[in-house]
């Protein structure tokens, strides 16, 4: 099979609103070796800059391309976004871009792409300086999306645009219950893997490259687990002591419920929920690989009716379903995927979470409010909104070296080479 064909079929599924995770690993399964690489890069890559690269389509084009002939739409987008950023020379991206029209068995499709590619490298100059205006080109970010994130953060929004258009680095989260981070640092030394530690989680790791994890060291036997630096902090700030009950409230994938449970051993329980059987399942495998124990039921954290057994926690775990803001690097299909309308949405979603857990919090306890999101309106807004309405929560500072500090939580921006963008907040219940 044709390797930019495919990466066009995984991306049309994006066009028409499937998530990369779930078209693209049909697509990579009809490749071999590098060309499995070279698909997945061109998808990336051409989803990052979509809302821009839609522009230059659009100018180019006399008319707009039906509705069901996205695999040609996205096809389109994979050669501009050759030429354009990777550098491709033309006579490489416009003959292989038709071969990839009949791979996908539109003959049809042969002299519309010949002609607007051919078109694009003749009017390359004139036709990007049209647009550098315009904020979906000048950002690759839908427009309404990064106006959200210039009124977060108005000092360093473009900052945060930059790094949401690079590619993240693969960081990994030791084990400890199995090695230090300088035992396995010194093994992939070892096998020749380059490394170094991550600044503010102490048990992150991030490679200079990224590679296949099966391959590395230790995988099978549980040495380490892939997990961004940011959501490794939630372990340490919920405070961990023996005998606790904790809950993690929305756990799909796993990451965090592992690592509270490498680095607290002796908890009494840890209860991980979520509302997807699916999603669940992957707590349950990602536990059995690292050799671990935890409560796994699929529910709605939310309706405490259906799974909570009135014994309260000493500790909640509440990473709230978010915009997803601030791992745009790692999943540019949000760019298309989401609309103005989902932010009012999950914020109503985050208050209800938050609202529901509290009574099932102890006196005393913890919960640690969490989004990958960088907008104001899931983090230090829905903290304030809640607050207002429940006498019994008080804010407990977070004091750390790390991220910006909000008036009632703390920010990680994303960085490029680092951490990804991450909200958190730590929240008490008083005792009557």
């Amino acid at each position: 099979m044709n390797s930019r064909s495919q990466a066009a079929v995984a991306i049309a599924g994006v066009l028409a609103g499937r998530s990369l995770s779930t078209t693209l690993p049909a697509a990579l399964a009809e490749l071999d070796g590098r060309d499995r690489g070279f698909c997945q890069a061109l998808c990336y890559g051409t989803l990052r800059y979509y809302p821009a690269l839609a522009l230059i389509i659009g100018q180019l084009l006399a008319r707009p391309i039906k509705a069901k002939e996205l695999e040609v739409q996205a096809l389109l987008a994979t050669a501009i976004y050759q030429l354009w950023q990777l550098q491709t020379p033309a006579h490489a991206a416009i003959n292989e871009s038709v071969d990839a029209c009949r791979a996908l068995d539109k003959p049809w499709a042969v002299k519309l792409v010949n002609g607007v590619l051919r078109a694009f490298t003749r009017q390359r100059v004139e036709l990007l300086e049209g647009l550098a205006e315009q904020t979906e080109f000048s950002t690759a970010h839908p427009a309404w999306l990064a106006g959200k994130i210039r009124k977060s953060w108005p000092q360093q929004w473009l900052q945060i645009i930059d790094a949401n258009n690079q590619q993240a680095p693969l960081t990994l989260r030791v084990n400890r219950r199995q090695l230090s981070r300088d035992s396995y640092l010194a093994e992939l030394a070892s096998h020749a893997v380059e490394a170094q530690p991550c600044r503010y989680s102490g048990d992150g790791i991030t490679l200079a490259t990224a590679c296949d994890v099966t391959a590395l060291p230790g995988f099978a036997e549980g040495w380490f687990s892939v997990q961004d630096e940011a959501a490794q902090l939630s372990a340490e700030l919920l405070a961990l002591a023996p005998g606790q009950r904790v809950l993690d409230s929305c756990s799909a994938p796993g990451g965090k419920s592992c690592h509270l449970l490498e680095r607290q051993p002796a908890l009494a329980e840890l209860v991980a929920l979520d509302s997807d059987g699916q999603r669940l399942q992957r707590v349950r495998d990602n536990l059995a690989r690292l050799g671990l124990s935890a409560t796994a039921q699929t529910a709605d954290a939310a309706d405490t009716g259906t799974w909570w057994d009135g014994a309260a926690f000493d500790r909640i775990l509440l990473d709230a379903p978010c915009s997803a803001s601030g791992v745009i690097r790692r999943h540019p299909d949000i760019k298309l995927l989401r609309r103005p309308a989902d932010i009012d949405q999950l914020a109503k979603l985050q208050q209800r979470l938050l609202t529901a857990l509290w009574p099932t919090l102890a006196d005393g306890g913890i919960l640690l409010y969490a989004t990958c999101s960088v907008l104001r309106a899931e983090n230090d807004q829905q903290l304030a909104a809640f607050l207002a309405a429940e006498p019994s929560a008080v804010v407990e500072p977070i004091v750390a070296d790390w991220g910006e500090p909000c008036q009632y939580g703390r920010q990680l921006l994303p960085q490029p080479g680092s951490h990804d963008g991450f909200y958190y907040a730590k929240l008490r219940k008083l005792s009557p």
